[in-house]
């Protein structure tokens, strides 16, 4: 009987157990973002590490949290977070002569302090990814985020990093 008591808490107690297990490691308990991790190519992936390592601490006024999972890759700031990703591919709408045109209502391009970036739409944010350059840097701006401060604080970096170029 003991036996019996011990192999249906196994039976039934191993799932709940897993399924607790995997809940918990999905959540964040510290309320940090989570950003997908590009998987650029040698010399781009070369390019954001190097991009990496001259951010800024703040940008927008905001402190520098990195999100999960950790990478050199990607970068964060504040909450709700501004989300740098380096090594992203080419948007399609890099290409789309609307958007050069200024006929697409949800995207435009544009420049901020020597670098180029295709703006657009997301949600209520803006994403912007930057053009001519030799690895493409995508950044996610939250709604309620001024996106004109979030450039001009990532430009240095950006110019510092990642050459004037085409990206493979």
């Amino acid at each position: 009987m003991n036996s019996f008591r011990h192999r249906r808490f196994a039976v039934i107690g191993l799932p709940a157990f897993v399924l607790l297990v995997t809940t918990a490691g999905c959540s964040s308990a510290d309320g940090s973002a989570s950003a997908a991790v590009p998987s650029p190519g040698t010399k781009a992936t070369k390019l954001c590490r190097n991009l990496d390592k001259v951010l800024p601490a703040e940008v927008d006024g905001a402190d520098r949290e990195d999100p999960s999972p950790a990478s050199t890759l990607t970068a964060g700031w504040g909450d709700p977070a501004i989300i740098l990703r380096c090594g992203v591919v080419r948007p399609s709408k890099m290409s789309d002569p609307a958007v050069a045109e200024g006929r697409d209502q949800d995207a435009v391009a544009g420049g901020v302090n020597g670098v180029r970036w295709l703006m657009e739409r997301e949600g209520g944010g803006y994403r912007f990814t930057t053009a001519l350059r030799r690895a493409y840097v995508e950044v996610t701006v939250p709604e309620g985020r001024d996106s004109s401060s979030v450039l001009i604080d990532l430009a240095a970096a950006v110019k510092k990093a990642i050459p004037e170029g085409i990206a493979d």
